[in-house]
């Protein structure tokens, strides 16, 4: 095992040796740490000590045993890692896992996705939330980018379960000014929520359903606002093709023409990125990221994925997604991340890129600054938020351990998270979900689901047409 950097110990107002109790200490667990170059390793026989919702110290364990805290997990035989970030989802959308199965991406959005997405009502978004919400805390998620309708819901739903969510409510030009400006709206309203754990942003759908005109006044109202903007851009290659056919620009100089790369912009999926794009992405004024959502790519049969190395190349941060459950049927980033290594391994030929340690990267610092999360989440760290996900690698599947990363990279599942921690609040210990009463959402779920999938009216919220 590479040998551990040596982290500072305490924050710059703390020390672990001080009398007053810390509110969580988890300790005899392996830490994943950061570096000062942002190199990953792993110290072993470690303690981590939590005050106020803040990493305070990384330790060791024996120092830990003598601080007081409310409460004390001991952690033997798991890895203490930071929480994960789902970095693009339409986490309502889990209500439709399963729907529409087996088709092409036109017919998959205008002839079962948008049509039913046409009933939906407030009270389906929030249990759509809520189970969503579950399933992510179960699998180690913390943190996830939502872009969806009802979003004012969804903030609910985050506030009460104790995630931290990047929110955008969604529009498409079909609505008129009244859209945008609920976008808007909505992320002055909700930014700062939930104690600080809700951070907004503006979402137009894409350049293919959203004007110039208006992803013009999207990137005006972003600046003057201070908001970041969240939107689908070249998804797959098909888009960058139709839009040089049509227009003779890609949707990645749609966005530089409008002045949304002038703002911290979060690009959803970026299969379609061509060549041409990465000098324009590279000259980009604002934060500009990208969200990798790779199995809904191998369902939907695209010929291309996320061009990591590329962006790599020129300062992009990729973080990972699941997209939402109704193509790619889980929320499940553990799973991303263990595809995006294989993916781009296949696609660049090359099985020394990425490797466990990059995945690990992408998953934990890329993914925070994907969401403009980069100086609070992301590591464990003094200062940093108390997001944190304990990892039981004692199951015969991970066994032995001879390289603790691509352990955890490609033999750990989402399965084995024993505890989640947001803000230093757990929300799941062993296995147990302490925010939300997974039954009692499924029941009404149920029960709504005939009203909800049904597309006799022949309606739909808009037309997939690139």
């Amino acid at each position: 095992m590479t040998p551990p950097p040596t982290p500072s110990r305490t924050s710059p107002r703390s020390s672990p040796e001080r009398d007053d109790s810390a509110d969580l200490v988890i300790t005899h667990c392996t830490v994943l740490v950061h570096d000062d170059r942002e190199r990953i390793a792993f110290r072993e026989e470690a303690a981590v000590v939590v005050r106020d919702g803040v990493v305070d110290a990384v330790t060791t364990a024996a120092d830990a045993a003598g601080i007081a805290a409310a409460e004390r997990i001991d952690a033997r035989g798991q890895v203490a890692m930071p929480g994960l970030v789902n970095c693009h989802t339409h986490a309502p959308m889990v209500a439709l896992r399963g729907l529409a199965e087996d088709l092409p991406t036109e017919e998959w959005f205008n002839d079962v996705v948008w049509p039913v997405e046409s009933n939906l009502t407030e009270r389906d978004v929030e249990l759509g939330a809520r189970l969503a919400c579950a399933e992510m805390i179960r699998g180690g998620v913390t943190c996830f980018a939502d872009h969806y309708f009802h979003m004012d819901t969804v903030a609910a739903v985050v506030e009460e379960c104790g995630m931290r969510a990047h929110l955008g409510q969604a529009y498409f030009s079909s609505q008129g000014a009244p859209g945008r400006e609920a976008s808007l709206e909505f992320a002055l309203r909700r930014r700062g929520g939930a104690d600080g754990r809700i951070t907004t942003a503006l979402a137009p759908h894409a350049p293919y359903t959203v004007t110039d005109a208006d992803l013009a006044a999207t990137a005006e109202l972003a600046r003057d606002h201070g908001l970041a903007v969240h939107l689908h851009a070249s998804e797959n290659r098909a888009q960058a093709d139709a839009g040089l056919a049509r227009h003779g620009v890609t949707p990645i100089e749609v966005l530089e023409r409008t002045g949304v790369l002038d703002t911290d912009v979060l690009l959803a999926h970026g299969t379609g990125i061509l060549e041409r794009d990465l000098p324009v992405l590279a000259r980009a004024r604002g934060r500009t990221a990208v969200a990798s959502a790779p199995r809904g790519y191998l369902k939907f049969a695209w010929p291309t994925t996320t061009p990591i190395r590329a962006l790599r190349e020129i300062g992009v941060p990729v973080g990972l997604a699941t997209d939402g459950a109704a193509s790619n049927n889980s929320l499940d980033v553990w799973e991303s991340m263990a595809l995006t290594a294989l993916i781009q391994k296949s696609t660049e030929g090359d099985p020394r890129w990425l490797t466990s340690r990059q995945a690990l990267h992408h998953a934990t610092v890329q993914s925070a600054r994907a969401v403009g999360l980069g100086d609070r989440i992301g590591r464990i760290a003094p200062g940093r938020r108390a997001d944190i996900v304990l990892v039981d690698l004692t199951g015969p599947h991970t066994q032995p351990v001879h390289d603790l990363a691509a352990t955890l990279v490609h033999s750990a599942r989402s399965s084995d998270v024993r505890t989640t921690i947001v803000d230093g609040r757990i929300l799941m210990r062993d296995r147990e979900l302490l925010t939300l009463d997974v039954p009692a959402i499924v029941e009404e779920l149920a029960e709504r689901l005939p009203a909800l999938v049904d597309r006799g009216h022949g309606r739909r919220i808009q037309k997939y047409d690139t």
